[in-house]
């Protein structure tokens, strides 16, 4: 990450002070006879924001909507992303449409890559990604998912929101949804 996440609201900052200036975002403490030892939250609910938080924020963590910044319609750019690919796959039928359902694989093997990559655990490579990286590769899962629920119903959008309030209501609890 090198001199990344200086004083930048909504840049990742090092979980410890142990780090200096320059630092990046490190995934285990010190080694303990050997052996890598886990930070305190990592693999808890809360995920990335374990390891990380924006700069100057005192803490709070930040979500899309408190930045203002106005983003394309969602539903808008699937569709148009299904429509472009729909109209160049060179296979169809059954089999484009399990090529489309695979490409989410692909995807999340770039997620694996690129978390390897920005903590340094491949010796060969060292750090060869940003988490800035890994954020783009997991946008980069959930465009392929959404782009493959589509091509399974053209009610994505509804698909979609029903599923995630079942989720929601599962998991927060019926006043959650």
């Amino acid at each position: 990450m090198g001199g990344q996440g200086q004083g930048e609201v909504g840049a990742l900052v090092p979980l410890s002070d142990a780090a200096g200036p320059g630092g990046s975002v490190a995934l285990f403490g010190p080694r303990s006879a050997g052996r890598r030892t886990p930070l305190p939250g990592i693999g808890l609910p809360g995920g990335p924001t374990a390891l990380a938080r924006p700069v100057g924020t005192r803490g709070k963590l930040l979500r899309m909507s408190d930045l203002g910044t106005p983003s394309p319609d969602l539903w808008k750019s699937v569709d148009a992303l299904w429509a472009w690919l729909e109209t160049d796959q060179p296979v169809g039928g059954r089999e484009g449409l399990l090529l489309r359902m695979l490409k989410l694989s692909e995807e999340v093997g770039e997620v694996s890559e690129a978390v390897i990559g920005a903590i340094g655990q491949n010796p060969r490579k060292g750090v060869s990604h940003t988490w800035e990286d890994v954020q783009g590769e997991l946008c980069d899962v959930v465009i392929t998912a959404l782009v493959a629920l589509r091509t399974l119903t053209p009610d994505t959008r509804e698909v979609f929101h029903r599923h995630l309030a079942r989720v929601t209501e599962r998991s927060l609890g019926p006043e959650a949804a």
